[in-house]
């Protein structure tokens, strides 16, 4: 009976999976040609690429809503003031992440790693978005990334990072590499944390199965202000945001938990 259960869970994670992908992969394509029509249409007076930004933010929670893999639950958006310029950083957990962060619909530009330009629809959304990529082996590369963030935020958009640089299936989060916090120290413009619970536990990193349907909670926290930072070194107000972030995420974790998971 017990094994009934796992084979009947099994298929119902098959199901799940083949439908978030289907549904993910067709409004990728389907959402293309009028992505592309609005950035040809938008380029002439819209250099910051807002107007592409602002769709693919609607494309966003629209597949957020068909998938049938997770209910969200945001707080503290309205931390972020309209009209204010920040280095956004969050933990990472899954591919999801990017869709999560997505729904919060602020005005910012992601940091992408290089490999996912060169992935058909992706990487063409990418550049009509002015999203910044960078190959995390190649130091040229990483100051090209660094300056054209920098040209962001003086231009007024935020940028967003996962200072972990990559997913991480751990308790809680990895090492924080130094960019995210040494931009935020040249810009001397604040930094805005956020934290997210439970895309891991729905598609894992290298899993392209969705584990049941679960609960995603993300909560951004207050923004730090540059002047409060406390220190010119990158490397230690990396450390400090990561405490805080580890912390949060202990207490974004028990509420998940207490909220309780479908499976």
């Amino acid at each position: 009976m017990l094994t009934d259960f796992f084979r009947k869970k099994g298929k119902l994670n098959l199901i799940r999976s083949i439908s978030a992908w289907l549904t993910g992969i067709i409004f990728l394509v389907l959402f293309f040609p009028v992505t592309l029509v609005a950035w040809l249409v938008a380029l002439p007076f819209d250099p910051g690429r807002k107007t592409v930004h602002r769709l693919i933010i609607l494309q966003t929670r629209l597949i957020m809503t068909l998938m049938p893999v997770a209910k969200l639950k945001i707080e503290g958006r309205e931390k972020a003031t309209k009209g204010s310029t920040y280095v956004i950083i969050s933990n990472h957990q899954s591919l999801l992440d990017i869709l999560v962060i997505n729904c919060l619909g602020y005005n910012f530009r992601w940091i992408s790693k290089i490999e996912n330009s060169a992935v058909p629809f992706l990487g063409w959304y990418l550049k009509m978005a002015g999203y910044i990529t960078v190959d995390r082996n190649n130091d040229e590369s990483k100051a090209i990334m660094l300056a054209k963030a920098y040209n962001s935020l003086r231009n007024g958009t935020s940028v967003m990072i996962f200072p972990e640089g990559t997913r991480i299936n751990g308790e809680q989060p990895g090492y924080f590499k130094r960019g995210a916090f040494q931009l935020a120290i040249e810009a001397k413009v604040p930094i805005l944390p956020v934290i997210l619970d439970g895309t891991g536990n729905i598609l894992p990193k290298h899993g392209i199965i969705v584990k049941g349907r679960n609960n995603i909670l993300i909560r951004v926290l207050d923004p730090v202000e540059h002047s409060s930072f406390g220190t010119d070194d990158p490397e230690k107000l990396a450390a400090r945001f990561r405490n805080i972030m580890s912390s949060e995420l202990m207490k974004l974790r028990t509420k998940n938990i207490s909220h309780g998971n479908e499976s």
